[in-house]
């Protein structure tokens, strides 16, 4: 892979992953409309270190301060994993073959981006993290299950869910990015021991570095975004992607 290419895939990675707007439908249609090839194995591997490390980085301390003191809280993010991890590893094929499908990605961006606003506009956004018990993150972690879809967007699911259970955007933020840590930590160490020496390539790195600062960034600008604004723009903007998309199905 061109190092070009890693570049530009992996600052897309690092955006898409942590804005509510799918890094799956972004990593299939973006070499779609291009006609790149597909990544393969190792890359996929590289972006998901990289925004692993970016959400391990930036959470840092929050996760220091959970196994420290919030125990209750640790117990209520493995919770909420479950869901995620058994829906990754039972339904991974079709992840990679049927859902992939152009005319899936389009109608999942789409409908979610609805329910987004309609869990944006509808959601009473009044509860803090703390209030944050088994039930909401079981409630937040079957709906971060559907992320498995790609265009659905694991932060979007998973901050719709929090929204509609009448939490504020930040922290129903700030959940679904602790709750996307080991998910995506595990996706990427599940697949690490299947690459070989070669594949550790200038590629690689450019993916591992350019998806992990992207992502760094894109939360920091999320988390300050939200305390002021509407999720109206993300929801926009998926489905203005729809419609592109939906163009160039038409067009063969």
């Amino acid at each position: 892979m061109p190092i070009s290419h890693a570049v530009i895939l992996g600052i897309i990675q690092g955006l898409t992953e942590v804005l509510p707007i799918s890094s799956s439908a972004h990593l299939v249609i973006v070499p779609w409309f291009s006609g790149w090839q597909y990544q393969g194995l190792s890359f996929d591997v590289a972006l998901h270190l990289g925004t692993a490390l970016a959400l391990g980085i930036y959470f840092f301390k929050d996760w220091i301060d959970i196994f420290k003191a919030r125990h209750n809280m640790l117990w209520y993010i493995i919770v909420g994993t479950i869901p995620g991890a058994l829906a990754g590893l039972l339904l991974e094929e079709k992840a990679e073959t049927v859902f992939r499908s152009p005319v899936v990605i389009m109608t999942a961006l789409a409908v979610f981006a609805v329910i987004l606003w309609i869990a944006d506009h509808a959601g009473k956004k009044d509860k803090a993290m703390d209030k944050i018990g088994l039930k909401e993150s079981l409630a937040i972690g079957l709906a971060q299950a559907i992320a498995i879809i790609p265009g659905v967007s694991r932060s979007g699911i998973t901050i719709t869910a929090g929204l509609f259970g009448g939490f504020s955007r930040e922290a129903a933020a700030r959940f679904s990015f602790l709750l996307a840590t080991p998910i995506v930590f595990a996706a990427a160490a599940l697949k690490l021991p299947k690459l070989h020496a070669a594949d550790l390539n200038a590629a690689f790195w450019a993916g591992v570095i350019t998806s992990a600062a992207s992502g760094f960034a894109a939360i920091h600008f999320l988390l300050k975004f939200v305390r002021k604004s509407s999720l109206n723009i993300f929801v926009f903007y998926r489905i203005i992607f729809a419609i592109v998309v939906l163009i160039f199905i038409v067009r063969g």
